[in-house]
């Protein structure tokens, strides 16, 4: 698990057909390909779970085939969260919970709830919904994220509630989704879907070196000036954990760009 200070940088997944053109060589097997990226990356987002339920002894070779040291963070069961009424998912939180998420162990990071882009911010049904998020797994200690994607949660109601209940909220700098980066939680998540096929490493390097200097800015708990917020924030005292994934948009170009944050980040 990220400890606070750490900044994680990776993708969303490990197999994208594409990849094995701009990412993997061609020695790196389909079946090595988890292996390989986790030892180029410092985190990966499972989003597979999204759509499909994983099994314990998928999680477990999932653990089993990446360093000691690396972390995933996991994308929940879309049962969960595309539903009419969030406060009735308690059964479906439930059994993604249980669905084997402990033998990940240490390797265990922020588990992403994403909400539908048509879903409008109900204070009184968020709120149930995220009574429902457990606290632990087992002796675990849990850190929850919000992707909010329609704009009604830009509003200082949502901050406040999501605070209350220290559940972070996803940035993301595409122009499809609400853009805000406020920090609800104590650590940051951020899902940047805006490369370009064109460049080689998805954003330029100026952009990237932008990108990593925002990572550092949150890093230490202060708050990047050029990014937009709902309301003025304050800086921290404590750092935090940041984990910035390069993720859909010209996704072929994805691993270039998190190879190059983390190069810029050493």
């Amino acid at each position: 698990m990220a400890k606070a200070g750490e900044v994680r940088v990776g993708i969303g997944g490990w197999d994208f057909a594409p990849w094995r053109e701009t990412f993997y060589p061609q020695d790196v097997s389909v079946r090595r390909q988890l292996e390989y990226a986790s030892r180029q990356l410092t985190s990966i987002e499972i989003n597979g779970t999204f759509y499909r339920s994983a099994k314990p002894e998928h999680f477990a070779s999932w653990a089993e085939q990446t360093p000691d040291d690396f972390v995933f963070s996991v994308k929940a069961s879309r049962f969960a969260t595309n539903r009419k009424v969030l406060g009735e998912a308690g059964e479906s939180i439930e059994r993604f919970m249980q669905s084997g998420l402990t033998e990940l162990g240490d390797k265990l990071g922020p588990i992403l709830w994403q909400l539908a882009a048509t879903k409008k911010f109900n204070p009184d049904d968020l709120e149930a919904f995220f009574k429902l998020l457990p606290a632990k797994l087992g002796t675990r200690k849990l850190r929850h994220v919000l992707d909010a994607r329609h704009e009604s949660f830009m509003c200082p109601e949502y901050l406040a509630l999501a605070r209350r209940h220290k559940i972070a909220t996803v940035f993301t700098d595409s122009p499809k989704y609400p853009s805000f980066a406020d920090v609800t939680g104590e650590f940051v998540y951020a899902r940047l879907m805006n490369a370009q096929t064109e460049v080689e490493t998805g954003y330029t390097k100026p952009a990237l070196k932008t990108w990593a200097e925002a990572a550092r800015q949150w890093q230490s708990g202060d708050l990047p000036a050029e990014l937009p917020y709902v309301e003025s924030g304050k800086a921290s005292t404590k750092e935090r954990a940041v984990f910035i994934y390069f993720i859909n948009g010209a996704k072929e170009r994805a691993p270039a760009a998190a190879q190059h944050v983390i190069e810029l980040l050493e």
